[in-house]
């Protein structure tokens, strides 16, 4: 028996369970569709990341996964790095303590979405950690976003939902202190402005204030938000908002721990070992100023969003490398000296601006006798991205013996004046379009597309970033109900993504271009509230930036170009499984490879799982207990070979998995206590070897909470 028809006999063997009502606030739900917190369910009834259409995941052809607010609550998932790690095929991987990478189907996501607008990473990776409080849910589409994304990569689109204000009263709030002085605070209010809700308000504010497993790494993180909304009329809703965080930390990584020896074997260090001196931090505030404006005619909905986002950086940095290149070493420190690693500190400021306004009118149309539905819409980005930089050079270069060198005693350097090493200016523009035609109750066809137009100018640390470059990127996808509650399903998108970074040659590296063809089979019981499905996927891309090397003499990574192709199988299911019982989980393997056959990106792990389990007793509501598994396979990397015998080096982490349990008792309907256990199997492993350098996930750790509503 399949895998897939497993899932479907567990899901069918279980009792219907009534669908609870669908959490909603009325005519406002033009604005946002449903809302998941006060709701235990790990599933929602529909989503419109993938679309913009209000379809449910069965009527999508593409592979979805949803956070829910009760399943943040009960894993506390307060940042972005905590909750993707749970959600099936997504790779979180840190590379640093403070920036991160993350991947889908093998390659990068750089962008992000919120309440459906695009934002890409200003420097190609997430700087800093985002906390969730704000957010009402998190909805993951996987494959390539091309629809409405202008620009992107064959691995996923992660669209963070914002919270709403609702049109009664309600407050909550919760303090949490756990393992290494981790506390965190925060409040939640929305309050309705006039007697029958018409102008309502919501505010939430979180604090964040944590030591660390790393020798001397610690985070500080404010976080703010307020939303007013109001109704203009039964059919009109507008809203604006004001988000802030503010993510400072301590003795922070810039890079990592070299991680072999010039011979090729590798460096045995403690869990705890941090290359950064006190003085290291990353200060990284982000601002967003938004607004939107939401209007229904009859069987048409249109919408007018305006968001603006600031990002300041402030960084006084530290980075270590090999500088043991005599008689053709590799750079790496000697294992009978412990030498050949050096200093190389920093200071950097930066800044994005991004200001980007997006207006689509979705809606139905009768042809042939049968309603079909069509949306289209427009997009315009604007960015400047810029980054000054100080060295003082009489502290590049300085020795670190290993592991003297890692105490944190370097000192701070008397970095000169600033001077400007990048500035590029970049902007697109997009029109896109889908038709979802309906030929029989059976069979649903997608035909859409974006046409986009993309333009950069700037240098970056000397070289140029100019392009101009436009593409039609086509959309095509189907559904056909076999039975019941079971489709099945295809979907076929191209992305292109032009890429600002430079070969050893300083020149600009040429655009991403690629697809994703996928196929598969999905369920849907208990109104939506429980799903299942099984897909086959191909993803292409070319020209993806991979590093190739760092030039010290400007602070510049290096990359080349890769082509490469990842096909694998993804199985998935979420929601309630049972009465009392909500999971989300699912596996995804695959291969990657590039020209003549050969494994590429190798630090990405082949196999993945991913399962989150709750159960609250029937004859004991007030108690629920639930646990959380990730697991990984091998990954590895070959960043050069060893001096004496020409043989390539490989860095290897071995498949691993992590265990995390909780526990929640609700003493009063108003008060609950809570207790959360992360690896308690205190795995000890790699957090990421995209590059040559890395340090080890967290050991286990223990974090409790009190959480009062109204």
């Amino acid at each position: 028996m399949s895998a897939f028809a497993i899932l479907l006999a567990a899901a069918t063997a279980v009792p219907e369970v009534p669908p609870t009502e669908e959490l909603q606030r009325g005519d406002d739900i033009i604005v946002t569709g449903t809302r998941t917190e006060g709701s235990d369910d790990y599933a929602v009834k529909t989503q419109t990341t993938a679309t913009r259409l209000p379809l449910s995941q069965r009527e999508t052809p593409q592979s979805i996964s949803v956070v829910t607010r009760a399943q943040i609550e009960d894993f506390q998932l307060n940042d972005i790095n905590q909750l993707l790690a749970t959600v099936p095929g997504v790779n979180v991987q840190a590379q640093e303590t403070d920036r991160f990478y993350y991947s889908a189907r093998g390659f990068d996501i750089q962008t992000f979405q919120i309440d459906g607008v695009g934002l890409p990473f200003p420097f190609g990776i997430q700087n800093g950690s985002i906390d969730t409080a704000m957010y009402d849910r998190i909805e993951v589409v996987r494959g390539a976003p091309g629809l409405l994304s202008s620009t992107g990569n064959p691995s996923a689109v992660i669209n963070f939902i914002r919270k709403r204000p609702t049109r009664d009263l309600a407050a909550s709030a919760s303090a949490q202190y756990g393992s290494f002085d981790n506390l965190r605070l925060d409040g939640d209010v929305s309050v309705p402005l006039t007697s029958s809700g018409s102008v309502r308000a919501r505010a939430v504010g979180s604090y964040l204030n944590t030591d660390s497993y790393l020798d001397r790494y610690g985070l500080t993180r404010w976080t703010g938000y307020g939303i007013v909304e109001a109704d203009l009329g039964p059919d009109t809703v507008v809203s604006a908002g004001y988000g802030y965080q503010n993510h400072k930390s301590r003795a922070a990584m810039w890079g990592a721990l070299p991680l072999y020896y010039s011979d090729g074997s590798r460096i045995d260090y403690a869990r705890s070992t941090n290359s950064a001196p006190d003085w290291s931090s990353f200060d990284v505030t982000d601002r967003q100023i938004f607004g939107d404006v939401t209007h229904r005619f009859g069987n048409w909905t249109a919408k007018l969003t305006v968001q603006r986002r600031a990002i300041d950086e402030d960084d006084r940095l530290f980075y270590v490398y090999g500088n043991n290149y005599a008689n053709g070493g590799n750079g790496a420190p000697d294992r009978a000296t412990g030498l050949g690693i050096v200093s190389y500190p920093g200071a950097f400021r930066s800044f994005a601006r991004n200001l980007t306004i997006d207006a689509n009118i979705g809606g139905t149309v009768s042809l042939f006798g049968r309603a079909h539905d069509v949306m289209f819409g427009v997009n315009r980005s604007a960015q400047r991205y810029t980054q000054d930089s100080a060295y003082d050079v009489s502290t590049i270069g300085v020795s670190l013996p290993l592991f003297s060198g890692f105490d944190g005693s370097f000192p701070e350097p008397n970095f000169p004046d600033f001077s400007r090493s990048l500035d590029t200016h970049v902007r697109r523009e997009t029109v896109y379009g889908l038709v979802r035609l309906n030929p029989t109750d059976a069979l649903k066809v997608m035909i859409g597309g974006n046409a986009t137009r993309a333009f950069s100018e700037g240098v970056s640390y000397g070289a140029p970033t100019d392009y101009d470059r436009a593409r039609f990127l086509p959309f095509v996808g189907a559904t056909y109900d076999l039975t019941g509650n079971i489709s099945a399903y295809a979907s076929f998108a191209t992305i292109f993504n032009p890429q600002d970074q430079v070969d050893a040659n300083r020149r600009l590296l040429d655009p991403i271009e690629g697809d994703n063809l996928e196929a598969g089979l999905k369920g849907e019981w208990y109104d939506g509230r429980l799903n299942a499905s099984i897909a086959v996927f191909q993803a292409r891309q070319n020209n993806t930036a991979e590093a190739a090397g760092f030039d010290a003499t400007i602070g510049q990574t290096l990359y080349r170009g890769v082509d490469a192709k990842s096909q694998g199988i993804e199985l998935e299911v979420s929601g309630q499984v049972a009465p009392g019982l909500q999971a989300t989980g699912g596996f995804t393997t695959m291969r990657i490879r590039g020209e003549g056959d050969a494994a590429v990106r190798t630090f990405v792990p082949r196999n993945t799982a991913r399962l989150n389990i709750v159960w609250s007793p029937t004859m004991l509501p007030a108690l629920k207990l639930g646990a959380s598994g990730q697991y990984q396979s091998r990954m590895y990397l070959e960043p050069g070979v060893t001096a004496t015998t020409g043989q390539p080096v490989q860095i290897t982490q071995d498949g691993y998995a992590t265990v995390d349990l909780m526990a929640r008792y609700e003493l009063t309907p108003r008060i609950a206590l809570s207790a959360n256990v992360r690896n308690i199997n205190d795995a000890k492993a790699l957090s990421a070897i995209n590059y040559d350098q890395g340090y080890f996930i967290a050991p286990r750790t223990v974090l409790g909470t009190v959480r009062v509503r109204y």
